[in-house]
Parts: C-alpha cells; sequence; structure tokens
C-alpha cells in the first residue's frame, strides 16, 4: 500500500513537471539519439526535483521510440561523451600525489566515476524507471552481441562494454540480495504472474494453463520466485520443485499428465528440475544460488523429512561439443556410431541405443571432469553454476530427457547435482580457488574403466 502511494506520488510530480517541459518530438516524429543526448545533458544539469524527474521519464519515453540503428548511437554517445570529468580527475591526481590520505583517495574515486553513473541514477528516479532501464539494458546486450545488427567495431565494441560494466554496477545494487522476496507461486497466485511463469519457463516448455496446473496445485509440487520492490508482479528469477521418494532419473515421469502424486509424508527429495531467468537485461547479475540456498530452507522448515536435495539439470552445450570438438577422444570405430546421435528416433532402436549408450556417457563423465574452454573454464554453463554454487556431480543420467529438445542440445543426457548442505561451502571453496570439480564415485567411474584409454587417444590425436 505504501508503494503504491509513493509510486502514484511520484508519477504525479513527474507528469506535472513534464507539462512545463515544452518539449516535442522532432518535427518529422522520428526520434534520434542526438536529441536524447541533448535531453540527457539536461538531466544531469538539472536541480529541481519534479522537472529532473519530468526529464527523466521524457529521456526513457523517447528511448522506446528509437530503431537499432539510433539506439547503437545513442549507447555509443553515453560510452564516449558521458565518462568521467577529467579535469577533476587530473586535479584529485595532483591532490593525491601532493598528499595521499583517505580524503585525497575519496575525492578521487568520486572523481572518476563517469558521469553517465550519476544520469543512470536519475533516470532511475523516473515513475517506472528501474524496469526500463532493465529493458535498456536488454538492447545493449543484443546490440553487442551483433542480435541488432550492431557495426561491429572494436572500439566499438569496448565503448560498449565500458558502459554496459557501468549499468551492471549500478543495476547488481539496485537488485542485491537484500531486496529479493521470495513468494511460492501456486494456484491462487495472480492470473497475471501464472501467465509469466508459463512465457518465461525456459527449460522444460508449459504447454498451456493445464500443463501449468500440474506443475504447481499438486502435494509434491513447489514453485518459488524472487521478486523486486520496483518490479512489481514480475518474477525476477523462478525455481520449479517436485518431491520424490528417490533422486529421479528422468524428465518425463515428474511431467507426465497420469502420474500419481506422491504423499509429502513419503518424500524424502526435492528435486530442483527447472530454473529460468527472467530478465535478460538483469544477466550477468546472479540470483540463482540464493535462490536454491533459501528455497531449501523454506523445504527443511515445512518437510523436515527431506534428506535428499538435487536437480535434475539438461546438458545445454553437449551436442555441440560432440559435434565441434575437433580431438574428440572416441576411437576411429566409435566415431561413425556418434553420428547416429543425428537420426531421429535413435533412442528407440535397442541395438544403436545399446552400442551409444557406453561411448556417449563416458564422453559426458569426459566433458564434465576434464574437457574446458580456452579460457580453462568448463563448458557448460548449467554446470558452472552449480558446482559454483557448491553443489555435487552426483549422476549422468542415459536418456534423461528424449524430448526433441533434449535430444537436440544434450543428446538425450541429463545430470543431478547434489546439494549436501553440509558440504556446500567445501566445494564452493574448491571450485572456485582451485577449479577442482567434485563428483561422485559413479561419475568417475564411468572414466576410470576407459580413461588411460582416452587420454592416449587424446595425446595421439594431438600429436598428429
Amino acid at each position: 500500500m505504501a508503494n503504491a502511494f509513493f509510486s502514484d506520488l511520484l508519477a504525479t510530480i513527474s507528469e506535472r513537471g513534464r507539462t512545463l517541459l515544452h518539449r516535442g518530438k522532432p518535427d518529422d516524429g522520428k526520434e534520434d539519439a542526438g536529441g536524447l543526448i541533448a535531453l540527457c545533458e539536461a538531466v544531469l544539469s538539472g536541480r529541481g526535483e519534479a522537472s529532473g524527474t519530468a526529464m527523466a521519464s521524457e529521456v526513457l519515453d523517447r528511448y522506446h521510440d528509437l530503431d537499432a540503428t539510433e539506439q547503437l548511437a545513442f549507447f555509443q554517445a553515453l560510452a564516449r561523451n558521458f565518462g568521467p570529468d577529467r579535469d577533476k580527475v587530473n586535479k584529485a591526481i595532483e591532490a593525491w600525489m601532493a598528499e595521499p590520505g583517505d580524503g585525497n583517495g575519496g575525492a578521487l574515486h568520486f572523481a572518476s566515476e563517469p558521469r553517465r553513473q550519476e544520469l543512470i541514477r536519475r533516470l532511475n528516479r523516473a515513475p517506472g524507471g528501474t524496469a526500463d532501464l532493465v529493458a535498456m539494458r536488454a538492447d545493449l546486450l543484443s546490440l553487442m552481441n551483433g542480435d541488432k545488427n550492431g557495426n561491429g567495431d572494436e572500439t566499438s565494441a569496448r565503448d560498449l562494454a565500458a558502459l554496459d560494466r557501468d549499468v551492471v554496477h549500478l543495476l547488481a545494487s539496485w537488485f542485491n540480495r537484500g531486496f529479493l522476496v521470495l513468494r511460492r507461486i501456486d494456484w491462487s497466485t495472480p492470473a497475471n504472474i501464472l501467465e509469466k511463469i508459463i512465457r518465461y519457463e525456459a527449460v522444460h516448455e508449459i504447454r498451456g494453463w493445464n500443463d501449468l496446473r500440474r506443475r504447481i496445485d499438486p502435494v509434491d509440487r513447489r514453485c518459488y520466485a524472487f521478486f523486486h520492490p520496483a518490479l512489481v508482479d514480475e518474477p525476477l528469477i523462478f525455481v520449479e520443485v517436485a518431491l520424490t521418494e528417490d533422486i529421479p532419473h528422468a524428465i518425463a515421469p515428474l511431467l507426465a499428465e497420469d502420474r500419481e502424486p506422491v504423499a509429502v509424508e513419503r518424500a524424502r527429495t526435492a528435486v530442483f528440475y527447472s530454473i529460468s531467468n527472467t530478465q535478460r537485461g538483469l544477466g550477468g547479475i546472479s540470483f540463482g544460488n540464493f535462490l536454491i540456498k533459501q528455497v531449501v530452507e523454506e523445504l527443511r522448515r515445512e518437510l523436515p523429512k527431506l534428506e535428499n536435495f538435487v536437480t535434475l539439470s539438461p546438458v545445454p552445450g553437449f551436442t555441440k561439443w560432440l559435434k565441434t570438438t575437433a580431438y574428440l577422444p572416441v576411437t576411429e570405430d566409435e566415431r561413425p556410431v556418434l553420428k547416429h546421435l543425428d537420426e531421429p528416433d535413435w533412442w528407440r532402436n535397442p541395438e544403436l541405443e545399446g552400442q551409444l549408450r557406453p561411448i556417449v556417457e563416458t564422453l559426458a563423465a569426459y566433458y564434465f571432469l576434464k574437457a574446458r574452454t580456452a579460457k580453462g573454464r568448463l563448458i557448460d554453463s548449467v554446470a558452472r553454476f552449480h558446482l559454483g554454487n557448491g553443489a555435487r556431480l552426483e549422476r549422468i543420467n542415459w536418456l534423461g530427457d528424449v524430448s526433441p529438445k533434449g535430444l537436440r542440445e544434450s543428446a538425450g543426457v541429463m545430470v543431478n547435482y547434489l546439494y549436501r548442505l553440509d558440504d556446500i561451502e567445501k566445494n564452493h571453496e574448491a571450485y572456485a580457488n582451485d577449479g577442482t570439480i567434485v563428483a561422485s564415485s559413479a561419475v568417475k567411474k564411468l572414466l576410470k574403466a576407459e580413461g588411460r584409454r582416452l587420454l592416449d587417444i587424446v595425446a595421439l590425436q594431438k600429436q598428429a
């Protein structure tokens, strides 16, 4: 109620201020970056609260009218023309050199802050400013990734990267864990939020309202989401949970229409089978680790008999790795067998499935325990997330997901990451400090039997 009152008050102040601006759109009705940049300068130079909020609203409204080309020009101007004030920085450096100390050190710190950071803060004061800035950052990411036909210029890329660092710096402060609110999503949740859960689900598609109800309404199902006060009714990230007796090896039984719910008193395992980020503009700002840990605490309070907290996770980069790795650790006889993964319904052929299983399972273990990017990182983003949070690679599940997406991206493989509460911090430190992958003996055994053979193959192929 208080938030709504102050939001309405701010909107009223903004609208009254905008009536004083008398700033119309260009004669041809087409917004351009130059006019918007001039308005940004006015936002920074203004001192009045009403006029400043009004101008911030005007900037955000006009930004929506920019096409991709003008968006790029706008971001480039922010990057190149709204950096630190060089005179102030030079004076602060001279003061620091003459008399190092906390006072002059602090002055140097503030002097070196880019002007665009203060601009972004002032834009955030506009009604709905936070949501607009998150959407603006999504556009920036699209341009940086070439999705909106950026010009690919190396200097421009560096400029946009510098701008993005400033935006992320501020968004990370505004969306830190202290501002996030955990809410359970169930069938009594308002329909506008439920519709977003359907739309934002990124792992296992929700096919309409009946499918959604099967995921959140039965006694053995839970769904939780993080919300932020500035983005009303907009989930930032959500996790779907299944309560089971044992650790599952496949996704289909969990999502089956005709499955029998598990009685809560028999449940011993909580399965995190889908985690979806909803806001592209908040990419790189991690909420998932906090979400999982808080949901674990919620479930432990509600269901003290739960013993296992695991994921049932896809391996979205596995098939691509199989097809593109130059030195794939397989024999010449095994390589043609792998090509059958491109065939439809290969997994329904018992003979072919039997040939592929030992090869793919061993390669999956190698993929997690040995394979790395050129920078020495784990290839799989899902693995980096869970192992970085302190989970253990518990099990590789053959034919865990035989949906078209699961076969296309993961060769049907799924994995369980186990969150053992007593080991989370130790596992996290091992991964963060040394890159150590904490894995179960079952996973290690997949490599142990043929590990020497695989490593010998790799060595021979590299020599060739």
